[in-house]
């Protein structure tokens, strides 16, 4: 390992993997340091069922949705993305369902029959309107951000502004209600799938709006504004990017832990690792999240403002991740035969009655330290749309995508509960397809407290910092410390398995040196 490079990434996640690609792109010397002993941060594919070892699933990150079709080409890279169609089930326990796919009349009769004409209606603006706003903001993804009242008066059309600027600002539950939604089920559907998704807030929490929009933001060709399954799991992006990057000249090196930056005069010189070894570099990339940019850097290296700043973005992570190996497919009392649903994400909700009920209390249980009862849940099973992952015996991989729990259990420990806790997940799940504990082969249940160890996340939050969080109230890809930039998930535009993070911070950093690249626009 060369003692003196150009540039230093710490952290081999896919967006410090997008840097190192456009950085050694423009002839930069640059060295990609790794704690764990593979690449991906939590967008990788691995193997960790005990009793199911040649079972393969996603970990972390379950499906690509946001990452801008424009990167994709500017990184030059081929991802195997696989259309779920349809892409969206909510069942029930009796007979009723909602099984959407690319059927716009079949999806309308089903609105209709389910809810009604006035939710199908509301729907359908609902879903034109973040469309129009999808595609405004759409080149801001791959640029320094601006505030989001300056954004919006840049970029979205003038009829949008005041829409937009609330969208971001305000509780995603102010948005939905705009459109005169009858139903109290399909709003929740709506807050559940792009609302709340790894976020420490609810349905009136200031900013889950902007959470909503980042989900709404998929533009991947041939998706229709859907997420889609990479063929191989999640691990394929971030093979992709580092075969990329070691292609382009950069050095990777796993199992080598970053254990501090090196800062002399407010310049950055290198970095220790932490066998005490010492790299100089003239600039340092941190692909971690903004509270270990912050102890890599030393409080101490960074003015008040900047330490409150990062302090400001603390939350606990909420989600809990139940990896899953089965041994058949679930039977759904309402749709018994196959058409598909097994493929999409299946949202498991209470009933009409209790749903909106059910939101609040639940995260206000996880604000008490308590375990929900009945929490939202997402539920995936993508060996059917990409069986490549199956073992020979024919498991599936599945997951629930569970939100909220807490990061600290109150008068108790997660050690203590994680087993009962994820038997009781399970019988929600035999309420809509009785038997489906008993398909169970084995699990692999990350927690808050399990994801900020399996990953090397603070808190176990998935997005590092909450996307309540938008545009240039994000954290800046480059520090007050000259010479070191963030390419963490908690800079703009968010934290998904997006890469803009990786690309802006690389632009930023050539900028400073003086080099244009490739991918500046």
């Amino acid at each position: 390992m060369d003692k003196s490079v150009d540039v230093i990434i710490a952290g081999a996640g896919h967006n410090g993997l997008v840097s190192a690609i456009l950085l050694a792109r423009a002839g930069l010397k640059v060295i990609v340091l790794e704690e764990k002993d593979m690449v991906g941060g939590a967008a990788k594919t691995e193997f960790p069922f005990t009793k199911v070892p040649n079972l393969g699933t996603s970990t972390g990150a379950y499906l690509l949705g946001v990452m801008p079709p424009e990167l994709i080409r500017t990184l030059g890279i081929e991802l195997p993305l696989l259309r779920r169609d349809p892409h969206y089930f909510l069942p029930t326990t009796g007979k009723g369902y909602l099984l959407f796919g690319s059927d716009r009349d079949a999806m309308r009769n089903q609105f209709i029959s389910f809810f009604s004409e006035d939710d199908w209606l509301a729907n359908k603006a609902l879903t034109e309107e973040i469309e129009k706003i999808r595609d405004d903001i759409a080149p801001t993804w791959l640029e320094e951000p601006y505030s989001i009242e300056e954004t919006a008066e840049r970029y979205v059309r003038p009829e949008l502004r005041q829409v937009f600027i609330d969208l971001c600002r305000k509780p995603v539950g102010e948005y939905i209600n705009r459109f005169g939604f009858k139903s109290d089920l399909v709003k929740a559907m709506y807050a559940v799938t792009d609302g709340f998704s790894g976020l420490f807030g609810s349905w009136e929490t200031p900013g889950s709006g902007m959470n909503f929009l980042v989900h709404n933001m998929c533009r991947l060709p041939g998706s229709d504004g859907t997420w889609m399954v990479v063929k191989g799991g999640m691990g394929t992006i971030t093979k992709t990017l580092s075969d990329t990057a070691r292609k382009a000249g950069a050095e990777i090196i796993t199992g080598k832990k970053v254990s501090s930056i090196d800062v002399q005069g407010g310049v950055a010189t290198g970095v220790t690792l932490a066998d005490g070894s010492q790299l100089h570099a003239k600039a340092v990339v941190v692909n971690a999240d903004p509270f270990r940019l912050q102890a890599l850097i030393g409080t101490d290296h960074l003015p008040a403002s900047y330490n409150a700043r990062i302090e400001n973005y603390k939350r606990p992570g909420s989600t809990f991740k139940v990896n899953l190996a089965l041994k058949g497919l679930p039977k759904f009392t309402c749709l018994p035969e196959d058409r598909g649903q097994y493929g999409t994400t299946i949202h498991l909700l209470p009933d009409e009655q209790d749903v909106m009920q059910s939101l609040s209390e639940g995260f206000d249980a996880v604000r008490a330290g308590k375990l929900y009862p009945f929490p939202t849940i997402e539920w995936y099973i993508h060996t059917t749309v990409d069986p490549s992952l199956r073992d020979a015996e024919g498991h599936h991989n599945s997951a629930l995508f569970v939100q909220w729990v807490p990061y600290e259990l109150s008068g108790t420990t997660w050690e203590a509960e994680e087993d009962g806790y994820v038997r009781q997940l399970l019988s929600i799940c035999d309420r809509f397809a009785p038997g489906t504990s008993d398909l169970v082969a084995d699990t692999f249940p990350l927690h808050p407290k399990k994801i900020e160890s399996h990953f090397g996340i603070t808190l176990g939050h998935i997005h590092h910092v909450d996307n309540t969080f938008g545009f240039s109230d994000r954290l800046p890809y480059a520090t007050p410390v000259e010479g070191v930039y963030s390419a963490s998930a908690g800079t703009h535009p968010a934290g998904s398995v997006i890469g803009c993070a990786g690309h802006n911070a690389a632009i930023r950093l050539l900028k400073d040196l003086g080099i244009r690249s490739e991918g500046q626009g």
